[in-house]
C-alpha cells in the first residue's frame, strides 16, 4: 500500500472551507490541522457544518487526516495549573479529531520540568495521560500518536529507544501510536542521512515499540546537523537530511501505508514542491 503524502494545512476561515482548499493545490493525500490555538490554552467547539463537511469531503476524496495538539501541552510539568490544562487541551483534541473524522491525534511527548527526575515526571505522565487513552472506547476514535522532541533541555522521548519507557508508562495502550518526525529525531541525534541511518533508525524505532505503531512520519528535513538539539524544520533536500533518506524511509517496511505530512518553512510554492518531491520518491 503507498503512502498518503500532504501537509499540514492552515484552517483560519473553516477546516473545510481554508484547509481543504489549501489541501488541494498542494495536491495532498493527507492533511494534518489545528482546531485549536496551538500556543493557547483556549478550547474552541469548532463549527459543525464545517466539521460535517471536512468530513464528507475528505472520505470523498481519499484524504486522510490528522491533528496537532497544541505546542502548550507537557504532562511532565512541574506545575499542576500547566498539567491540568495539558489534560483539558489534549481531551479536546481528541474529541474534536473524531468530530472531523481525523486518524490520530499528535501530541509533543514532553519533558521534567522544575529539576524534577524524569522517573517522577513519566509516573505524571501515566497518572493524567492514561486516562485520556482509556476514554478512547468509540470505533472512530482518533489514536493518540507521540512526537518526541529534538532533545532540548529535560526531554521525555527524543531518541527511538526513549520511546519505551514512555510506552511503559501508558501500558502501551492499544490506542497509542508514534509520529516520527524526521527533522526532531535527526536533531536528537539520529544520523539518518548517514549510510543505512534511516533505515538504523526505523529498526531502532520498532525494536522499542513493536510492529504496527508508527502512525504518522512529519516529513521534514533540517537547517542543523545531526545532534544539533535543534527543532529548526527544511524544505525536503536542502538541509541536512537531504532527499535520498525519504527514499530509504518510503521502502522500509516499518512505513509501509503510514502517511507523511510536510512541515516546511515557506509559503504555498514550497509546499507544493515538497509534496511533489516526495511523490517523486516514492515512486
Amino acid at each position: 500500500m503507498r503512502n498518503p503524502i500532504g501537509g499540514h494545512v492552515p484552517v483560519a476561515g473553516g477546516l473545510a472551507r481554508t484547509g481543504l482548499a489549501y489541501a488541494r493545490e498542494l495536491g495532498a493525500e493527507a492533511v494534518q490541522v489545528f482546531v485549536a490555538n496551538p500556543r493557547g490554552w483556549a478550547l474552541p467547539a469548532g463549527n459543525a457544518a464545517q466539521d460535517e463537511r471536512f468530513r464528507e469531503e475528505c472520505a470523498a476524496e481519499s484524504i486522510v487526516a490528522y491533528v496537532h495538539a497544541p505546542y502548550l501541552i507537557n504532562f511532565g510539568s512541574h506545575t499542576e495549573a500547566t498539567v491540568q490544562q495539558s489534560v483539558d487541551s489534549l481531551r479536546h483534541s481528541l474529541r474534536r479529531g473524531r468530530d472531523i473524522g481525523a486518524l490520530g491525534v499528535v501530541v509533543h511527548t514532553g519533558s521534567a520540568t522544575g529539576g524534577r527526575p524524569r522517573a517522577e515526571a513519566l509516573a505524571q505522565v501515566r497518572e493524567r495521560m492514561l486516562p485520556l487513552l482509556d476514554e478512547l472506547t468509540h470505533d472512530d476514535d482518533p489514536f493518540l500518536l507521540l512526537e518526541s522532541t529534538a532533545g532540548q533541555g529535560a526531554s521525555l522521548c527524543s531518541r527511538t529507544w526513549d520511546f519505551g519507557p514512555y510506552f511503559d508508562a501508558l501500558d502501551a495502550h492499544p490506542r497509542l501510536g508514534v509520529c516520527l518526525d524526521t527533522c526532531h529525531i535527526f536533531a536528537a541525534g539520529h544520523d539518518l542521512a548517514g549510510p543505512g541511518g534511516m533505515k538504523q533508525t526505523l529498526d531502532l524505532l520498532v525494536g522499542t515499540v513493536g510492529e504496527g505503531r508508527l502512525k504518522l512520519i512529519h516529513a521534514n528535513d533540517s537547517k542543523e546537523a545531526a545532534g544539533a538539539h535543534r527543532d529548526r524544520h527544511a524544505n525536503i533536500g536542502s538541509g541536512y537530511i537531504g532527499e535520498e533518506p525519504f527514499r530509504e524511509l518510503l521502502t522500509h517496511p516499518a512505513a509501509e501505508g503510514v502517511p507523511l505530512v510536510i512541515e516546511t518553512p515557506g509559503a504555498k510554492e514550497g509546499h507544493i514542491a515538497d509534496v511533489k518531491r516526495l511523490k517523486s520518491l516514492r515512486r
